[in-house]
């Protein structure tokens, strides 16, 4: 099992919601989950692009962790089950929607280690508008040849094929995925590609294999009359699949990864999957962080789709989705949250990457304007992080607000040579690690020597950002934050030019220093996600 660190897996949210039994089975721990550990997914399917159908098997070795005669394995229930073979024998089961409980015929004992072999079929759920709503792009090429893809975080890789649907539980030893598809196509899934095999019926079997542990969403297809070139950069293999016809553009267009390299490389540390390689492969939709093997859709264009989400032109210099898919390999990818309720630990880190890789490229001030032209997509209607164990993600939020909160630490610490060596640890620390929020706060409590808990709380537990309020009295500065009790964060203000530190609370606090009565004030607010409410006299 990828290691677990965490404290608390009970949110306290107060932001009440009506949740289904089958959500608890989705996101739930039960003793039927607990009681083994993954070691390996072996996923050997038939993808029929007429049909919109998948045959096959999923070979799944785990241990047992507990001694148990009953197990929860996960498969959509619109997918049919053909049979499930331990021990050359079929296993009782019982289905409750999306969960599949197997019945031993005796126990499974403490330590041993088990396989079953689960043979299952069907037409899995077509995605409308992928990556959002989870499921399978059956789409075609320009020259009318099949183009395939499966995004499915957030709604289940049990949507596709059988597996243990948690995040809480990854393969220790990895996965084998061999996918056959029509002769002419390709299928490019996780790690390298060992071989391929063309089996005499009109289908050529392709064969990957992941030596790292992986998220079960992350485990993927990708089918098409691709392109291959490959490149290595530092010691590290760079592949790309792409369409035939975008075999040149792409060439030239993803040169944009070496500079990438370099700089997450030198701010979080070794890339986390060397023995898998790295990869680009065109979908026909936007994108998606699919462990060693990033789906990219982006149409070979700056910005997110031609756009720029921060609306500050800085947006335009890169691709975001090369540059935000690959830092999951870090956040999200490497380490991951035990639940999705969590998932700002992969979306707000990541979006952070982002102004990271503008700092690293054109230098702290655009990576400061980037940062804040984010300020404009943050709604503020619901806390960022969701409800724990009912397969919950918190706002969407999670992705600017999250990274404008890691942007605000920097400047709290107000340290840049300990700011990054914290980044650095903390990605190396927890590489490989499933972990939760108060590990999270744990971690950048202890490693800044300041307790940061009230300002993660209000970031991530709350719907509203602090507000400053100021006023002046005589010659000298009044201040507090409108926040939730116990809220405290020091903020940065300009006077005339000169930059100040105060240390406000939620209660009225009176300057040390004096201020001239027509004084300028400028509260800092590139630097800290706030607002401002400055009374005057």
């Amino acid at each position: 099992m990828k290691k677990i660190v965490f404290f608390l897996l009970v949110s306290s949210l107060s932001f009440a919601q009506n949740f289904t039994r089958k959500d608890s089975l989705h996101g739930g721990l039960r003793l039927e989950r607990t009681c083994f550990d993954v070691l390996r997914y072996d996923l050997n399917i038939t993808i029929n692009p007429d049909e919109k159908s998948i045959v096959g098997y999923n070979e799944i070795t785990f241990k047992i962790v507990n001694s148990t005669k009953r197990i929860q394995i996960d498969l959509f229930d619109n997918m049919q089950i053909d049979s499930i073979i331990h021990n050359s024998k079929k296993v009782a089961y019982q289905r409750e929607f999306n969960a599949v409980f197997l019945q031993f015929e005796s126990e499974l004992n403490q330590n041993s280690t088990e396989k079953i072999r689960f043979y299952y079929s069907g037409k899995p759920k077509i995605a409308k508008r992928a990556p959002w709503d989870g499921g399978f792009v059956f789409k075609k090429d320009r020259q009318g040849k099949p183009f395939i893809g499966v995004a499915v975080q957030g709604t289940g890789a049990s949507l596709w094929y059988p597996v243990k649907d948690t995040q809480t539980d990854e393969p220790d030893d990895g996965a084998t995925i061999k996918v056959a598809v029509p002769n002419g196509l390709m299928n490019v899934s996780n790690g390298r590609l060992t071989g391929s095999e063309d089996l005499k019926n009109g289908y050529t079997r392709w064969d990957w294999e992941v030596k790292n542990p992986i998220n079960t969403y992350n485990i993927t297809v990708n089918i098409a009359d691709y392109v291959h070139f490959h490149d290595n950069y530092k010691g590290l293999d760079l592949d790309y699949y792409v369409l035939r016809e975008n075999g040149d553009i792409a060439q030239k267009h993803f040169e944009e990864v070496k500079p990438m390299m370099d700089c997450f490389q030198s701010k979080f540390g070794a890339y986390p999957f060397m023995e898998d390689g790295y990869k680009l492969v065109e979908t026909s939709y936007l994108g998606m962080e699919h462990q060693s093997a990033v789906a990219y859709g982006n149409k070979f264009q700056q910005g997110y789709l031609g756009n720029d989400l921060s609306g500050t032109g800085i947006g335009l210099l890169f691709d975001y989705i090369t540059i935000h898919e690959s830092g999951h390999e870090w956040f999200g990818n490497s380490i991951t949250s035990t639940d999705i309720a969590d998932m700002w630990i992969h979306e707000g880190f990541t979006q952070y990457t982002e102004i990271v890789f503008v700092e690293c490229q054109f230098g702290y001030e655009k990576a400061m304007k980037y940062a804040n032209g984010l300020r404009n997509n943050v709604q503020n209607d619901r806390p960022i992080i969701g409800q724990c164990c009912v397969n919950n993600e918190g706002s969407g939020d999670m992705y600017p607000k999250g990274a404008l909160l890691l942007n605000t630490l920097r400047h709290v610490i107000n340290d840049d040579e300990k700011w990054w060596k914290m980044i650095l640890k903390y990605a190396e620390t927890y590489r490989h690690k499933i972990i939760d929020t108060p590990t999270v706060i744990a971690f950048f409590n202890a490693e800044s020597g300041m307790n940061l808990t009230s300002i993660f709380d209000q970031y991530l537990k709350q719907t509203t950002i602090p507000t400053l309020e100021i006023k002046r009295k005589k010659n000298h500065l009044q201040f507090k934050w409108i926040a939730e009790p116990g809220f405290s964060m020091p903020v940065h203000l300009m006077i005339d030019g000169e930059k100040v530190r105060i240390e406000p609370t939620t209660s009225w606090k009176k300057s040390s220093f004096k201020v001239a009565k027509k004084a300028t004030i400028v509260v800092q607010t590139q630097e800290f996600f706030v607002n401002v409410n400055d009374s005057g006299q």
